[in-house]
């Protein structure tokens, strides 16, 4: 008997796959014979597709390794053939995400429960191997009973670790039935575990929120956010499994608690605060020695410049990503203390894994880009730092269903044990996964922070590590007499202080040098104390206001640049001319975050009106024009309610 050929590599990859789309054929008109499957029919579907996917993402390994060398007679057309087989592996790995995301929101209406799945995973995983062991009795049994035995192996040491994995960040009561009631993740138990990995801590530079104990949440807003993450784990779960994201992305934390009001908005931490007594303003007070509000030292006041994101893991191709951006704020290991400032970065294709900022902005370069930071914040606590997370807005392919994904988060403690500010440097500060509330968990296993091999080697992996660069710099003479004229607590970008500067003394005028009675609460008439913290969450309106103001700065003599009261009335007159038309604008569309048309309409309108506001007689011109239209007037835009815009102390 003559010996069997042997098969070339490409065509018994190209055999493999044949099997493989014939199985998600197959599993697809079976997902179709009844429009509401049996729920143990939906598990065994959804826990097929799972090992599917293995199965063609180690085919796209092995062609991915394939070279024309390999094969014993030439082919022609190799490269095409190699593309067009990798098109059809990701075309079945497209179809298996669209079956499993439907499934798997079938078995969450009429589940819910975690447990119960998992138990029922065990007898889907056996009923799939009885439908393998049926499929393969016509090939050749001997490997292929051992690999079933390794499948087998690798997917129940799979099902333990997803048991180990889940770390509840709050409490929750199970509310109706199939519910699973758990508790908070507990310090003390856990430290065996992180034990290893708080070794490989390196300075101050990868620091984490563990410096303070993890209380439990149980303010309103936190319930909130938690049930708003909570309902998007389903979604991450599925995007995980199907290999769209690493398993360390989490939903995004700080996006939730801006979407959740204005508790975190800048616009909030903006207005004065008043006294426990509620009698008086405690960070706004008049010099009247110097005729303009007291300037207000705080404990920590000092800029802050993002440089870069490093070895940032890439997202599958089945999203799109629609902005990348880091998120800071104060934290003290427990709650959040500050605004939430976002500066979004900048990237090239040559290097996805790496993400840049701008330092500096000047000229027409948007402040949404700015990586020069203040960081103003009186709080006492020991525990008091900055809390960092990256983030990505992103939109799926094939549901165009948009979020929000942290991609890592680091904890940079201000203070050290013995109560002293850390030093003015650069950091090098390693990602953690997971949340502030999550602990050990890493942005990407695929790359471990744990020590394995000889020295060489664990220096190789730290350079693969995900990390953020910031540089601390104290602050000069100039710069500290800007800031001191802030709120006690705030973060912002540099290039826009001149802005709050201004639009605090217009405060401390209306509030406390013209007011004809400190008891009265009436309305105040003052468009640009009532409209400015709009604008301050609309970035590109900011930027017009900024382009604007320095194109009339730029006019000025420089007797009349030191002249504080004539600035102040210049300021008002180009933010009436400018702003307040514009802002009201029906041609200006809803600002709406990462969406690029929207940006770019935006901006458009935005860049016409200051040009032809440059053309004409300013914002009356613009008012009474026939070619403007506006939105209905409303009183709202002309008169300030200080009573319901300031912070009330909780201290």
């Amino acid at each position: 008997m003559l010996a069997r050929r042997p098969r070339n590599p490409l065509q018994a990859l190209q055999r493999r796959t044949q099997e493989l789309k014939l199985q998600v054929d197959g599993l697809l008109s079976e997902s179709q014979l009844k429009e509401a499957l049996e729920a143990s029919k939906r598990r065994d579907i959804y826990q097929r597709c799972i090992q599917l996917k293995q199965a063609i993402d180690e085919n796209k390994d092995a062609l991915q390794k394939l070279n024309k060398a390999d094969e014993p007679a030439p082919i022609g057309n190799y490269n095409q053939k190699k593309e067009d087989e990798h098109s059809l592996l990701d075309k079945l790995t497209h179809q298996l995400q669209e079956l499993a995301v439907s499934i798997n929101r079938e078995n969450i209406t009429e589940i819910g429960a975690l447990p119960e799945r998992e138990e029922d995973d065990n007898s889907a995983e056996e009923a799939e191997e009885e439908d393998d062991d049926e499929e393969e009795e016509s090939e050749e049994t001997g490997d292929e009973e051992e690999t079933e035995d390794e499948e087998k192996q690798e997917h129940e040491s799979q099902q333990q670790a997803t048991s180990k994995e889940y770390i509840a960040i709050g409490d929750f009561t199970a509310q109706q039935a199939g519910d699973l009631t758990f508790k908070p993740y507990n310090k003390e138990e856990g430290q065996d575990s992180s034990e290893e990995g708080s070794e490989e801590d390196t300075e101050v530079g990868d620091q984490t929120a563990e410096g303070a104990e993890v209380k439990q949440r149980t303010d309103s807003h936190w319930n909130a956010v938690r049930k708003a993450i909570s309902e998007q784990i389903n979604t991450i779960d599925v995007l995980t499994t199907m290999g769209a994201i690493p398993s360390g992305f989490r939903p995004s934390m700080l996006f939730q608690l801006l979407e959740e009001g204005n508790q975190f908005q800048a616009s909030y931490f903006l207005q004065p605060e008043l006294t426990p007594s509620q009698l008086a303003f405690r960070d706004l007070m008049w010099d009247a020695k110097a005729g303009t509000i007291k300037s207000i030292p705080s404990r920590v006041s000092f800029i802050l410049t993002l440089w870069s994101c490093k070895m940032i893991p890439l997202p599958g191709t089945s999203i799109q990503v629609l902005s990348r951006h880091v998120s800071l704020c104060l934290f003290d290991g427990n709650k959040v203390l500050s605004n939430i400032h976002t500066v979004r970065a900048t990237w090239q294709p040559k290097k996805p894994k790496t993400w840049t900022f701008s330092p500096q902005v000047t000229g027409i370069l948007p402040c949404l880009l700015d990586g020069d930071c203040f960081i103003r914040s009186n709080s006492s606590s020991p525990d008091l730092g900055i809390l960092f997370e990256l983030g990505i807005s992103y939109i799926r392919n094939s549901t165009g269903e948009r979020g929000e994904l942290s991609c890592g988060w680091v904890f940079l403690k201000l203070f050290d044990a013995g109560g002293l500010p850390i030093p003015a440097k650069t950091y090098e500060l390693f990602l953690n996964g997971g949340t502030p509330y999550e602990k050990g968990v890493e942005v990407d296993p695929s790359v471990s922070r744990k020590a394995h091999g000889n020295v060489f080697h664990q220096m190789m992996m730290m350079r693969r590590q995900p990390q953020l660069l910031v540089k601390l710099r104290s602050s000069n003479r100039r710069s500290r007499n800007l800031l001191s004229l802030l709120p006690e607590t705030l973060i912002g970008s540099m290039c826009s202080i001149h802005l709050l500067i201004f639009y605090r003394q217009i405060l401390g005028d209306v509030l406390l040098k013209d007011r004809m009675s400190m008891q009265s609460a009436d309305l105040i008439s003052n468009p640009v104390l009532a409209t400015f913290p709009k604008l301050l969450e609309q970035p590109d309106m900011m930027d017009a206001l900024r382009s604007s103001w320095a194109e009339k700065e730029s006019t000025l003599k420089r007797s009349e640049k030191r002249d504080k009261e004539f600035l102040k009335a210049m300021f008002l007159l180009v933010y009436h001319n400018c702003m307040v038309p514009l802002l009201h604008s029906t041609l200006l569309p809803p600002y709406r975050w990462a969406e690029e048309e929207t940006e770019a309409a935006r901006w458009k309108v935005i860049t016409d009106f200051l040009k032809q506001n440059q053309d004409g007689e300013g914002g009356l011109q613009a008012l009474l024009s026939p070619h403007g239209v506006h939105e209905p007037f409303d009183i709202s835009e002309q008169t300030y309610d200080f009573l319901g815009e300031l912070r009330k102390n909780t201290a």
